[in-house]
Formats: C-alpha cells, sequence, structure tokens
C-alpha cells in the first residue's frame, strides 16, 4: 500500500502469470483493490490442456483451472475486455468496451498468440489454429466435416495437430521446412523416432517442403495447398503452427522499452517505474545465455507471475529463471526437454518463420562455449545430455523418463558432473544406469553436509 492508501492493481491478462499475480499479491496485500482484464471470456484455463480437448482426452470445461468463486473470494475483480491504450503517465488503461481503468500498479501479462502465416491465401475460412479455447472448440466442429487436413509448423503445436487431426480419422499431411522433425530439439536420430510414430498413426510427412499459396473455393474456404514444388495438397483444413509472437500492442507508442517482447528488470519491472511484466510477453535476463530471451512455457509463467505479484505488492525479490523445462507426450512417446540443447537456429531463416513456438524455450537454440554432447538410446529410450565444461547444461529425454527428474536437479544445481565423464564420452545403453546412480550420491552427500550453526553466549 502507498502512504496508507488502498493501491490499485491492474493486471491486462488472465493466464498463468496474471492469474498467480493477482493470487500473489492478494496474499501480501489484503486491502489493495486487484482488477484483471482477460481479452477472453473466460476464467484462467490450461492452455497446454487445449491438446487433449482437441484429442477429446478431456472436455473443454476441465482445462478452466480457475473457477469463477476463485476470484470472488480472493476479492479479485475479473473484467473480460481487450486493452486497446495505455497512458502511462495518467496510469490509466482503456478497454474496448469503451471502460478506463485507472492503476497505481501495473502487470503487462497479456501472453502470446499463433503467428499467422506470411502466404497468399491464408485468410480462407479453413486456416485454423491450436491456440485458444475458443478456437479448439470450433475446430472441434470443423474436423467432424472434415476429411483432410494440412499441417505447417515445425514445434510442438504443429506436432499436436497433426497428432489430432490423425485421431479423428482425417487423411494428414504434415509439411516441415526442414529435414528433420522439430528441428529446435531434435537431431536427426531423435527425429526419426517421432517419425517413425507418426507415419504409424497415419500421418504423412513432407520434409524440406514449403507452402507456396493456400488455395480456396469459390465460397472463400481453403480447398488444398500449393507445395514449393509444385505439387497440389488437397485439403479442407490447414493447420498454421508456425510459433507465437508477443501480445505487444497497447505498449505500442509508450515509453516501455520493447525488443522481440517487453524488456524488464531483474525485478520483473519494465523501464517505467511501477509498471511489470511476466510470461510470455515479458523477455527475461537468463542465467544461461547471459541474454534477454523469451520463454513460451507454462511453467516459467507462474514461476515469473509469483515473482512479479509479490513485487508490485512491495516486496523486491529478484527473478532467478529457473531451468527451462517442458514435459509432452506426442503420438504415445514421452519427451522431455531441460535447459540447452545445443540446436542451433538457422541464421538464414527468413524472419517471418522466426517464432518461438508455444510451449519452447529460447534457451534451447543456444550452445555453450565448452559445448559438448554424449548420447545413448536403448530401443525408443534415448537420452541426450549438453555439457559446458563440467557442468550439465541440457538434456532432452525420450520415452522412459526415469531421468528427467534427476537431470533437471543436476542442470538446476550446476553440478559438477567430472566424475561422470569416462561414462559421458562413451554413452551407451549403461548411460542412464551411470547418472542415476552419480544423482543418488549426490542426494547423500549433500545431506551428510555438515551445518555450521552458531549461538551467542
Amino acid at each position: 500500500m502507498c502512504g496508507g492508501q488502498v493501491t490499485r492493481y491492474l493486471i491486462l491478462g488472465n493466464g498463468a502469470a496474471g492469474a498467480t499475480a493477482a493470487e500473489e499479491i492478494r496474499l501480501t496485500d489484503v486491502r489493495g483493490e486487484i482488477t484483471v482484464v482477460s481479452a477472453e471470456p473466460y476464467p484462467m484455463y490450461s492452455r497446454p490442456g487445449l491438446a487433449y480437448v482437441l484429442m477429446n482426452e478431456v472436455p473443454d470445461r476441465q482445462v478452466i483451472a480457475r473457477q469463477p468463486d476463485w476470484y470472488e473470494a480472493r476479492r479479485i475483480r475479473l473484467v473480460f475486455a481487450t486493452a486497446t491504450q495505455l497512458d502511462v503517465a495518467a496510469r490509466r488503461v482503456w478497454l474496448n468496451n469503451g471502460a478506463t481503468l485507472p492503476f497505481d500498479r501495473l502487470l503487462l501479462a497479456t501472453g502470446a498468440r499463433a503467428a499467422p502465416l506470411p502466404y497468399a491465401g491464408a485468410n480462407l475460412d479453413g486456416v485454423v489454429f491450436l491456440d485458444t479455447l475458443d478456437g479448439t472448440k470450433d475446430l472441434l466442429k470443423r474436423m467432424k466435416k472434415a476429411r483432410r487436413a494440412v499441417v505447417v509448423g515445425g514445434g510442438i503445436t504443429a506436432l499436436e495437430m497433426a497428432e489430432g487431426f490423425a485421431h479423428h480419422k482425417i487423411e494428414t499431411h504434415y509439411c516441415v521446412r526442414k529435414e528433420t522433425l522439430w528441428s529446435a530439439v531434435f537431431n536427426a536420430e531423435e527425429s526419426q523416432l517421432l517419425a517413425e510414430r507418426m507415419q504409424a498413426h497415419g500421418v504423412h510427412i513432407h520434409y524440406n517442403t514449403e507452402i507456396a499459396e493456400v488455395l480456396g473455393d469459390a465460397k472463400g474456404c481453403v480447398s488444398g495447398v500449393r507445395l514449393n514444388s509444385g505439387e497440389t495438397l488437397e485439403c479442407d483444413l490447414l493447420g498454421a503452427g508456425i510459433g507465437v509472437k508477443p501480445q505487444l500492442d497497447v505498449v505500442r507508442g509508450t515509453p516501455i522499452r520493447v525488443d522481440k517482447a517487453i524488456l524488464v528488470n531483474e525485478f520483473l519491472e519494465t523501464n517505467v517505474p511501477g509498471i511489470y511484466a511476466a510470461g510470455d510477453c515479458a523477455q527475461i535476463f537468463d542465467r544461461w545465455t547471459q541474454k534477454h530471451l523469451l520463454d513460451v512455457l507454462w511453467p516459467t509463467a507462474v514461476a515469473a507471475g509469483r515473482v512479479a505479484g509479490r513485487n508490485m505488492a512491495g516486496q523486491r525479490e529478484a527473478y532467478v529463471k529457473g531451468t527451462p523445462f517442458n514435459a509432452c507426450l506426442l503420438f504415445g512417446l514421452h519427451i522431455t526437454a531441460i535447459g540447452q540443447l545445443g540446436q542451433l537456429r538457422d541464421a538464414s531463416e527468413p524472419e517471418v518463420f522466426q517464432h518461438t513456438s508455444r510451449g519452447s524455450s529460447e534457451v534451447w537454440f543456444s550452445r555453450p562455449t565448452a559445448y559438448s554432447s554424449a548420447w545413448a538410446q536403448s530401443g525408443a529410450d534415448t537420452v541426450r545430455l549438453a555439457l559446458n565444461g563440467n557442468q550439465l547444461v541440457g538434456a532432452l529425454i525420450i520415452g522412459n523418463q526415469q531421468l528427467a527428474d534427476p537431470l533437471r536437479a543436476l542442470i538446476d544445481q550446476q553440478t559438477d558432473v567430472s566424475a561422470l565423464r569416462p561414462y559421458l564420452q562413451t554413452g551407451g545403453p549403461q548411460l542412464a544406469e551411470h547418472v542415476l546412480k552419480f544423482w543418488k550420491l549426490t542426494k547423500m552427500q549433500a545431506m551428510q553436509t555438515p551445518v555450521l550453526v552458531t549461538s551467542k553466549v
């Protein structure tokens, strides 16, 4: 609170970062007025859960993570509208419904939205996205009538759409610009593991393929795509998953500093005092690369929202970004990506495709100065480790996930793994066993470390 007065907190965005920040503010400031503006007509929901809705594995109502009574119990006012203008000097935000909202402290948690396709015909009816709850509901309706679908994109969302179409018995063609699948994460061998699963589900994969044009019929609906090879693929639906773009419209024309997203300091505060940013719209300093990078990851948004909320309520807590982490299930294959994976981004990639995919991190595209890697495969179970000298900085685990938590802990704690070096250099099927033994030994040693206790006499 400021000088005994009730503080007016305004949060633009009702996703993982925004809702978490509101909760943290209320825990710290019991009197403050909290308003959350949601551009979608729902309480907070799980965006990663949309893939499960698409597969009919859960009903759409089940992805709602915060019910209306959650907001009411915490005296959080939820407004369904879109912020259209921000005046940082007047400390006021304008909404698309004509209302204006004053604030003392503001959190920008506007998130990111699916990037549009850069092709002629991209606005035809039938170009679809897996990005919002309403969009997913609409897609499910369209899939009941669709016979053929094409999916374009190289990340998790595009792969989830391809799996969803195939699950609904729609003839599915997956077009990828590179010669490997999910090239931000996979090497050639790992790509082949996923490709075999996709093909077993009936998905036709087109490598090194670009769409030249989206074709439409007389009614303005998608009828197919023309590829760069000249080949035409007929389709009723074109799934677009080339990445996401941070929602920055409300800050354009303001003094708030922006690069790819909104730049913040270690306290998640922008260059304008009292205005913070967190989640997919924030560009946060990364301790691994020493750069301000984008994470489009649910756990990162939650963690950043928590710290931003505390700082808005008067604390002064530096945000230390954890190791970028994501776990997903694609075509029955469990995949976990942690930290720096060493898969460098193609410098020749056209700018229109240089979008970070939802569920990924720009850290994955980085490579440390003393980079080396170890790789082991046993059937469909694969482990790849990335190292910087004697320190683990990244890991990719496919199949059996017994190493996921141990590797995440070793990476997050920046453990010296020099004792593992002989096994890392040889790799092989015994690598997992050696990593588990090392992790258990490390935990045991940490528990046995004496703690110095002093007392006054």
